[in-house]
């Protein structure tokens, strides 16, 4: 078994354990209700923190396909960090204040449904997929990298573009 073979698998667990438990932690604390006034109304916050995670994913693409590797691994860190920035503030969020009703009514309801459910859905899919193809990158593992990167940034990216959208959607009901 080669070295980059035996390093990736014992990444292996921590993917199955992260991929697992952060969907099941954001799940829980949704049924948490801290009685805490925060000082800033978060949502315009962490959708800009979405906003700018896309454009740094799609900078990244732009160095990586322009042989600049660590501009691209600097872009690719800095997208997780804002994804884990993005995530902790929205659970604060939820923990902190009611989830506010979608007023829209008509086809635009069901659009905003399509997009939320999507992005909901795609956002949970998204974690291992991010995970894996941050482990082959720090392994050594480019030609795997490569291959899966393929499917995990376009999903990424929906996820933050319509993070954005979803925001833009519900901000006139807050």
């Amino acid at each position: 078994m080669t070295k980059t073979i035996q390093s990736q698998k014992k990444y292996n667990t921590i993917i199955i354990i992260l991929s697992i438990a952060i969907p099941l932690v954001v799940a829980l604390l949704f049924m948490v209700k801290i009685d805490l006034k925060i000082p800033v109304f978060l949502p315009p916050i962490y959708a800009s923190i979405n906003a700018f995670t896309a454009l740094l994913l799609i900078l990244a693409v732009w160095a990586i396909k322009n042989k600049k590797r660590i501009l691209h691994e600097r872009l690719m860190k800095s997208a997780i960090l804002c994804s884990v920035l993005f995530l902790a503030l929205y659970v604060l969020y939820h923990m902190t204040s009611d989830s506010t009703k979608f007023g829209g009514e008509g086809i635009i309801k069901y659009i905003y449904f399509f997009i939320l459910l999507t992005h909901i859905l795609l956002s949970i899919i998204v974690i291992p997929f991010v995970l894996i193809t941050y482990v082959r990158a720090i392994t050594n593992d480019f030609e795997k990298h490569k291959k899966i990167a393929k499917f995990t940034f376009p999903l990424w990216l929906y996820v933050a573009i319509t993070g954005v959208v979803v925001y833009l959607m519900i901000s006139p009901y807050y």
